[in-house]
């Protein structure tokens, strides 16, 4: 009976090590160089959400913050930060993982690759943040297409880009992001 828990034991323990073992980190962004990342508001639409990023230390880590106000009002509904992606070798990416907390408000992952040519064209993956900085895991094949001429899968290999968005609804926005990986 010993043998068989011990036995058992081992094999669970095994089953995690190799787990783990076999993610692969493609790309990871912790907000270092802030030249990378831009802010975008609905007003290059007409919109007339307001908004800012601001990059800070806190509990010893570089964070991006995004923070405003958005509103639906004159077709808007939207701040965010993007980052290119173009120049990386995303082809086997499966998942994104994000480390990130704000004011108890869901937020949106924006991914562009090379058939969303038109500006409202993306894939989105929801999350919703609390006081705590959390771990959020997101798989690529999860995202939502935003519009009925795309392809309903992304291939990780077309990605262009990524936004940390808040989106959708009139509300304050306030999303703190420590870190952004792809995981192979």
């Amino acid at each position: 009976m010993i043998r068989i828990l011990r036995l058992t034991i081992l094999i669970f323990f095994s089953t995690i090590i190799v787990e783990n073992s076999s993610a692969e980190t493609m790309f990871k962004d912790n907000f270092n160089d802030t030249t990378q990342w831009r802010y975008i508001a609905d007003n290059v639409m007409g919109g007339i959400s307001k908004g800012s990023v601001e990059f800070k230390k806190i509990e010893d880590s570089a964070v991006a913050i995004l923070k405003g106000n958005v509103t639906t009002e004159n077709n808007g509904g939207f701040i965010q930060i993007r980052r290119d992606l173009s120049e990386i070798n995303l082809e086997n990416a499966t998942t994104i993982k994000l480390v990130a907390k704000g004011n108890d408000q869901k937020y949106y992952v924006f991914l562009r690759t090379t058939g969303t040519k038109l500006p409202w064209q993306y894939y989105e993956s929801e999350f919703h943040v609390n006081d705590d900085f959390k771990e959020f895991i997101l798989p690529i094949k999860n995202f939502k297409k935003s519009g009925i001429l795309m392809s309903a899968k992304i291939n990780p290999k077309k990605i262009t880009s990524i936004g940390l968005v808040a989106f959708g609804r009139d509300h304050s926005a306030e999303l703190l992001i420590k870190e952004i990986e792809f995981i192979k």
